[in-house]
């Protein structure tokens, strides 16, 4: 019998974040904060506030996720949707009313993309998003629908639309950086003293995230195919009466978010 006499090689460890739960960083948050409100235009500190506030939240998600039927299968093909959403001819095999072509429509105007969005997460300082695990890829795929919660409940990118949606996301997630962004946004908006219900409108969208259903495990790829009001109702996402009831002219001021395609 022969015998290989080739020394073992070291075998290389694969890289994987380095906690499944993060110790909370208020000093962080409050840092990225300050700098968010002066630069609004500055997304990467939206990345740092969560990944400063994340706690279990994604630990808890995914357990959530593969507790299901649906989610367990979509966790266990783990698709990159990133990728999935910057394919083109893909996103326009979608007809009128779908939710794909109101994503579509959503996008292209304002010059945004999924690998945009993307590209500002990889810029955050200890960042693991990018991390061969099953909890990074939890990570991935609730950075990768932020822009479809955005159709979904009909909040715009302006200011006060993004405080909606993260107060929606923060009912969804439990994450508290998304619960200081919007809590931060309403803030900013009431001192303007207008008169217009700004705090209401981020309330509201609180509230609606609490009674629908729980975004995180929807197939979207099939999603994309439904007619956006019959999903929305399927859903129970509720029209965001108060922040329509305000001016557009009125809605984007504190924070607002801006990133190429």
């Amino acid at each position: 019998m022969a015998f290989d006499s080739t020394p073992d090689q070291p075998v290389a460890k694969p890289v994987v974040p380095a906690r499944v739960s993060h110790r909370l960083q208020p000093l962080r948050a409050a840092r990225a904060l300050g700098k968010l409100i002066a630069d609004k235009e500055d997304t990467s500190q939206v990345f740092e506030i969560m990944r400063a506030l994340s706690g279990n939240s994604g630990a808890n998600g995914y357990k959530r996720l593969i507790s299901t039927v649906q989610g367990g299968r979509i966790a266990y093909e783990r698709e990159e949707f990133c990728e999935r959403l910057s394919d083109t001819a893909w996103l326009n095999t979608f007809g009128p009313g779908t939710v794909g072509e109101a994503y579509r429509h959503f996008i292209a105007p304002r010059g945004l993309s999924a690998e945009g969005l993307a590209e500002e997460s990889r810029k955050t300082a200890d960042g693991e998003i990018d991390a061969p695990h099953p909890l990074a890829w939890y990570g991935r795929r609730m950075r990768d629908v932020h822009d479809i919660w955005h159709v979904l409940t009909g909040y715009g990118t302006d200011g006060l639309g993004e405080a909606c949606v993260v107060a929606f996301s923060y009912s969804q997630t439990k994450s508290l950086g998304f619960g200081l962004i919007a809590a931060a946004g309403a803030h900013q908006y009431q001192k303007i003293g207008n008169g217009h219900p700004y705090r209401k409108a981020v309330i509201e969208a609180w509230k609606t995230g609490r009674q629908c259903a729980w975004l995180p495990e929807l197939d979207y790829p099939a999603l994309f195919a439904e007619n956006l009001d019959a999903a929305r109702e399927r859903l129970n996402i509720r029209r965001p009466l108060t922040y329509l009831s305000i001016p557009e002219d009125c809605r984007d001021r504190p924070l607002t978010r801006k990133y190429d395609a």
